[in-house]
This record gives C-alpha cells, structure tokens and sequence, in this order.
C-alpha cells in the first residue's frame, strides 16, 4: 500500500502540466479496446493480482423517486469505470486491471478488493447478510467510498442504510482543512461535481430539482472511523464525480471546469489517502 501511494505521488506533475485529456467510449470503440490491451500489456503475467481494481459495488435499490429512482448501482457505467481506470493508468505510474469489476456485497467478493465504489448512494437497500458482510469488510481494512446523490431524502435515507452497518458510529463531516483534500492534490475549496445534464442545462454547479432545506446544495463530505480513528468510508453528498469520469468528453467546459481540476485529482487524493491511513 505504501508503494501505491508512492506511485501515485507522480500522478499530481501529470495533470499539473495542463494536459487535455480527449477520449472516446463504447465498447465497439477500437480506441477504447486499444487502451484496455494496453493496460493489459502493462500488467506483468507472474503479478497479475497486484494491480489496482476500481470495484463498483451491486446492491438493491429502493424506487422512490425522493431517493433518485432512476439512479442506482450501475449509474454512470460502465463509462467512467473504464475512463477513471485507463486514466490512473496514464497519469500514475500504477498497474491498472482493465475492463469492469462489478462485486457483489458478499465476503468472497469483497475480500479481493481494499478499495469499492459505490453509485447512486441515495438509493441503497442492504438486507442483513449484506450489513454483517459490509461491516466486517470495513472493520477489517476496507475502504468504501460512496458517490452520486443530493439533497435532504437521500442523505437520510443513505444514513439510515448505513446505520443499520455501524448503529454506533456516526459520519464526521469533513472540512477544507482535512488531509484528504490536500494528500496530493491542494484543493482551495471543498469539490463539487454536477450531473452534466445539470451543468449543460442550467449552468449549475449542483444538480437541482432535489430538497435542500437541511445541508444546502453545497458539497458535503463525511467520514465513517474505526476505533483506530482510520477512515473506513468517504461519503461525497451533493456530488457526482462519476459523470466527471463518464462525460468528461461531452462538452470541453465541463471537461475543463470540472474532470480534470476536480474529478480525477480529488479521486487521486482518496485512493492517496486510504493507502496511508
């Protein structure tokens, strides 16, 4: 883990540089099979399984539509799964396992990957084997990172999902001065990434349309310890870095205001951060 923090430490001269990044996607797209031989060419046969794993994470999702009923699990894939791995593939001097890595909430699964990512956060639905299993994963290294919903209803219905994992303990909201915004990247002020239907429509840095009444549509960022004080879950609320990776190619003003200066260096930083801590 500490030579992956190392490694990711050259991510931060690559896109300071003021590189542009342009990509297409599809899985009939030959680019798009150039890049995943690619990364898979770079993994050297004898070490196949020492390569990092973007992991997203399945789970049943509830349909009301206060909690984002056309979002869930698979939102924004398998675009920004496969743009966000070949990106730390070309900005990092990291081995990055190609294609997707779908994982169900069960110990055989989980237990393969120290790093998880979770879409459509607002809508989570665990049954109970699910919350012993997720609970025993992050109490014993794993690192969740929970992404993509707004406003008031889905906070609460997320928190309450999470609950049921760590009914003692409670999010710590996160601010500016936090290691997490600053590990590799220096951030200036807390990320936040809109839905790009949101941004292109409205020009908004948030998406509306959601209850804002209790936390306000700015980004909010917590953090769920174990008893060691070593953060096992980063919760984005009011964000949504997986259109970042998945659009980042659709309009060069959200590319610019938002992939590269937030979305993918903000990414960097966490995957920084749960390394070492």
């Amino acid at each position: 883990m500490l030579l992956l923090a190392v490694l990711l430490l050259s991510a931060h001269g690559q896109f300071n540089g003021g590189g542009r990044f342009r990509r297409g996607y599809g899985f009939d797209n030959p680019e798009l099979v150039r890049q995943q031989e690619e990364m898979e060419k770079a993994i050297d046969p004898a070490f196949k399984e020492d390569v990092f794993t973007f992991a997203r994470l399945r789970f049943g999702g509830d349909e009301d539509f206060r909690f984002g009923a056309a979002r869930g699990w698979h939102d924004d894939s398998p675009e920004a799964d496969l743009t966000l791995a070949y990106r730390m593939f070309q900005v990092t001097s990291l081995k990055v396992r190609p294609g997707l890595n779908v994982i169900d909430i069960t110990t055989q699964d989980l237990t393969k990957y120290p790093f998880v990512y979770m879409a459509g956060a607002g809508r989570l639905i665990l049954n109970s084997d699910e919350v012993t299993t997720l609970r025993q994963y992050l109490l014993n290294g794993g690192f969740l990172m929970a992404d993509d919903f707004w406003g008031d209803d889905q906070w609460h219905h997320f928190y309450e999902q999470m609950k049921q994992v760590f009914p003692d303990r409670e999010p710590v909201e996160l601010t500016l001065d936090h290691r997490i915004f600053h590990a590799v990247f220096d951030f200036k002020k807390l990320p936040q990434i809109p839905s790009v239907g949101a941004f292109m429509g409205n020009g908004t840095s948030y998406d509306p349309g959601w209850p804002y009444f209790e936390k306000s549509h700015d980004p909010h960022f917590y953090a769920i310890y174990d008893d060691k004080q070593r953060m096992m879950v980063l919760i984005c609320h009011n964000n949504h870095f997986g259109d970042g990776w998945e659009h980042e190619t659709d309009d060069e003003s959200y590319f610019d205001r938002f992939s590269e200066p937030m979305g993918y260096p903000m990414f960097v930083n966490i995957l920084y951060y749960a390394s070492t801590h």
